[in-house]
């Protein structure tokens, strides 16, 4: 399947500022066959270690970090010559070899013309807390679940075809409307998880999906306590349990500790948050005091929320029936699955996770993000239904030139807002002109 990051990796291999690059993302979202795919297309060989399986790899990086004596060891390790920018070496779980992460800085200091790359399933959660991690030495790209458009590729190339071609109300066709719908509330049943998608498309069996699903989660729980040595593994588990019941809160405006146990404080599970933003389980969405740019420096990160990496295991967790999101009939988790729908398109397009905004009971915007020095609020609805007071007091108040809502209604510009289909979200940077 092809992926969006590809183009980055393009970049990057053709880039005068070209560094060691490291692929951040969470377990299972498609790092190592990204990386495999890259250098079997794009290149004249390539050597590949995980040092997940080949612990004996390690070896190679204990007693040096010349970079050259480290190309001759993988060489004869791999019998395979390594030559300047025809060969990929592709360091796998690389967070299991402390080492080989160290040798980055060299290799972009004193070999910057051989291309390395590498990613591990909790690098997050290293570059966190690690102090010796080479700052300014290596290029960082994040990889998410696939998003709308790329699933729509692998489920209905011409639709997508179709897709690619929208990029105002003008050019965009009431009459695959329908069609489009249907096949974002697949999307949101089967998620973004490559391994669903892959499922979905070959066997089109639900349960088989299903199934894979209730696997990825037991992976991520047992990752809590496998991969983390300072961090209460409990604590974690308990805070990503906690993701659906926090959302599904009646006035979800932020996250509230004691919904998990009476008396915890924020200072107990920081670090357990901490750790699933990191390790790419989770994004955290915080609340700013004002809708003005710069956004960021108006962020409350003590007043936040969170949601899940991916859509599909959201359903899931939640224990969503199929035919209800399937059939568009109203149930209470609805208006949550959409944001967390919306979120999951919005993130691989920024630079930063959205903000939200909320001041006081029942006023509160979904999300705001910004768009070059413009601030642009948006509104998640999940079904047909315009209403939105908050939205449009909003508006009002803060003579916005640009707001978005995302709706099953068609591709419409009226006024100061824009409503663009749901199934339309991982293209609303391009949209927003």
């Amino acid at each position: 399947m092809r992926r969006n990051a590809l183009s980055e990796l393009l970049e990057w291999k053709d880039s005068d500022r070209r560094k060691p690059l490291i692929i951040k993302g969470a377990r299972q979202v498609g790092k190592s066959w990204l990386m495999e795919e890259f250098a079997k297309n794009y290149y004249d060989d390539y050597i590949y270690i995980s040092f997940d399986k080949e612990s004996q790899a390690k070896k190679i990086f204990t007693e040096t970090k010349d970079p050259k004596i480290l190309l001759e060891r993988i060489s004869l390790y791999k019998n395979k010559p390594i030559l300047p920018e025809k060969t990929l070496v592709i360091f796998d779980e690389i967070q299991d070899c402390p080492q080989a992460i160290g040798s980055l800085k060299y290799f972009n200091e004193e070999a910057n013309e051989y291309h390395i790359i590498s990613a591990g399933s909790l690098i997050g959660t290293y570059l966190a807390k690690d102090t010796s991690f080479p700052v300014g030495k290596v290029n960082l790209i994040d990889l998410y679940p696939l998003t709308f458009d790329e699933f729509l590729e692998e489920v209905d190339e011409g639709m997508y075809k179709y897709y690619k071609t929208i990029n105002s109300p003008e050019n965009y066709a009431e009459a695959f409307h329908n069609r489009m719908l249907e096949l974002f509330r697949q999307y949101l049943i089967i998620g973004g998880m490559p391994e669903c998608v892959k499922s979905w498309v070959n066997n089109k069996n639900p349960q088989e999906v299903l199934e894979i699903q209730k696997e990825l989660v037991r992976i991520y729980e047992s990752d809590f306590l496998k991969h983390n040595k300072k961090i209460s593994g409990g604590k974690i588990l308990q805070v990503f349990r906690n993701i659906i019941p926090q959302l599904a809160k009646e006035n979800n405006e932020k996250f509230v500790y004691s919904v998990m146990r009476t008396g915890a404080r924020g200072k107990d599970y920081e670090d357990a948050i901490e750790w699933l933003i990191t390790s790419g389980l989770s994004f955290k969405v915080n609340n700013i005091t004002t809708p003005e740019y710069p956004l960021k420096t108006y962020e409350q990160h003590n007043i936040f929320k969170l949601f899940l990496l991916d859509v599909g295991l959201l359903k899931y967790m939640a224990g969503l029936d199929n035919s209800s999101i399937l059939l568009d009939e109203p149930f209470k988790f609805k208006s949550q699955l959409m944001e967390n729908y919306v979120l999951e398109q919005l993130a691989p397009q920024m630079d930063f996770t959205p903000n939200y905004y909320a001041m006081g009971r029942n006023f509160e915007i979904n999300f705001i993000i910004q768009k070059d020095s413009l601030v642009v609020p948006i509104e998640v609805k999940s079904g047909l239904n315009k209403k939105a007071n908050s939205f449009k007091r909003y508006i009002e108040k803060n003579n916005t030139r640009i707001a978005v809502r995302f709706s099953s209604n068609g591709y419409v510009k009226n006024g100061e807002i824009t409503n663009i289909p749901l199934y339309l979200a991982s293209k609303t940077m391009e949209l927003l002109k």
